[in-house]
This record gives structure tokens, C-alpha cells and sequence, in this order.
């Protein structure tokens, strides 16, 4: 009887030693409008690594899809994909984004944007994101100060879970190469 208590014990401990592991490590997000189509869709349901961007471990990186709260004071959670670094120069003009001067190859887009933007330089500590959707998208290109602060980003969506046809690993689509081949 002894031997059957210890081992509960320690099957309680584990488990919940694993929960609340796996709180601080991973969250999941329910997609909420058109934003991000044709990627993600309304209802979809996908993972996100919270760890993926820990100090020690990295950076948001050019064409990593996030998850953050709304910059502007609201509490609400967007997805979109990041396009412009802190430092970053981010420009829309005849149906491309460019970077650094640098015209961006966009695959994943629904498409072109419709619209132009200024030239218009990063902050420090900041971000430049874009909906897929790139004209149907509440994002950077909206206002002159819809810029993602560093600590608004909760993570990195890793994995698709719902609805099954969309189960797998979101791709990466590493932008920051195209900018660094363009200077070569």
C-alpha cells in the first residue's frame, strides 16, 4: 500500500510539475478575422512557442508569424507577420514592400497591397508587421505609430492544430536572407 501512495505521489508531482511547465512555454490561439488569409482562416486554431524569443534564445526574425497584444492600449491578441526589424527602413509603393530598399518575394500573401506607404524608419525596441491578407489587414502600414514593442510579443506560431486539414508546422518564410543576399 505504501509502495501505491509514493508512486501517486510522484504521478501527481510529475504532472503537475509538466502543466505548469508547458503554461509558461506554449499557449494556444483561436485566429479571429480575415487577416491572415490565405495562411490562417477564421477559427483556425495554432500553437504558439513562448519560448522561441527568451532573451537568451532569440530575436523575431523577418517573415516569422507572432502573436501580441494590440499596440495602440488594448488587450486584444493579433497575428501577423513580421516584416520590418528596429533599424529597418519599410516602404510599400507599386504592389511590393521593400526593406532596406530591398523589394520583397512574398509567396505567402493573398495580394499585393493596393496601397502605398511612405518611407518610414523602424524604432528601437520595435516591430513592422503586415497581415497575409494585405488589404483587408489592421497592421504597421495603418498608422504612423502601429509599431510592436518588443514586450507586447507573446511568441512565435509554431504548429497548426485545428482544423485538421491544417495540422503541421507553420512554414518560415526567413525574409532577412533576401535582404542579405540583395547587398552581396
Amino acid at each position: 500500500m505504501r509502495t501505491f501512495f509514493r508512486e501517486f505521489l510522484i504521478t501527481v508531482i510529475l504532472a503537475a510539475a509538466i502543466f505548469f511547465a508547458a503554461q509558461h512555454t506554449i499557449q494556444t490561439y483561436e485566429v479571429f478575422m480575415n487577416s491572415m488569409e490565405p495562411n490562417f482562416h477564421e477559427g483556425q486554431r495554432v500553437v504558439v512557442n513562448k519560448t522561441a524569443y527568451w532573451s537568451w534564445v532569440g530575436e523575431p526574425a523577418r517573415g516569422d508569424v507572432i502573436i501580441f497584444q494590440e499596440p495602440n492600449g488594448s488587450s486584444d491578441d493579433f497575428i501577423k507577420r513580421v516584416i520590418g526589424l528596429p533599424g529597418d527602413t519599410v516602404e510599400i509603393k507599386d504592389g511590393a514592400v521593400y526593406v532596406n530598399d530591398v523589394r520583397l518575394d512574398e509567396p505567402y500573401i493573398k495580394s499585393p497591397p493596393s496601397y502605398t506607404m511612405a518611407s518610414r524608419k523602424v524604432p528601437d525596441g520595435e516591430y513592422f508587421v503586415l497581415g497575409d491578407n494585405r488589404n483587408h489587414s489592421t497592421d504597421s502600414h495603418s498608422s504612423r505609430d502601429w509599431w510592436v514593442p518588443r514586450e507586447n510579443i507573446q511568441g512565435k506560431v509554431w504548429l497548426s492544430t485545428w482544423p485538421p486539414v491544417t495540422w503541421g508546422v507553420v512554414p518560415d518564410y526567413p525574409l532577412g536572407n533576401q535582404i542579405a543576399n540583395a547587398g552581396n
